[in-house]
């Protein structure tokens, strides 16, 4: 119940936030979700595989490895990605992955004349509660 009062509030608190999402990407599951609509449960789910995909995704971790030996890096697990937004016809999209999990990501999704530098920050901001909620 914690994580879904603290995505509620997250949700509640980002500018234009239409709605949030709180993604285990190990397991692939939406560990939480608050929406101000009803979706079909379907369309939840591709949310959490597009998530992984996303942050995860073969290319993305080919990148990420590239990165590291060109650096003269080990490779321990270690993402590069931390943040991604999303600019859609009437929508951002803002993925966060987790500081303390970061196999978890939170996504928001809010109108897209919201103030993107505020959006960032307040979803930033929510991160610790989230995490401390899971």
């Amino acid at each position: 119940m914690a994580l879904e009062k603290a995505l509620g509030n997250a949700v509640r608190d980002l500018p234009e936030c239409v709605a949030g999402g709180y993604v285990d990407m190990t397991t692939g599951m939406l560990l939480a979700v608050k929406t101000v609509d009803s979706h079909p449960r379907e369309v939840l789910d591709l949310v959490a595989a597009a998530t992984a995909d996303m942050f995860q995704g073969s290319n993305v971790s080919a990148i990420e490895r590239m990165f590291k030996k060109s650096r003269g890096m080990k490779d321990d697990g270690h993402h590069y990605f931390q943040e991604m937004i999303v600019f859609s016809d009437n929508l951002l999209h803002v993925f966060i992955r987790g500081k303390k999990y970061p196999d978890h990501v939170a996504v928001f999704v809010s109108r897209k004349n919201a103030n993107i530098g505020m959006l960032l920050s307040k979803a930033r901001m929510s991160m610790p509660a989230l995490e401390s909620s899971t």
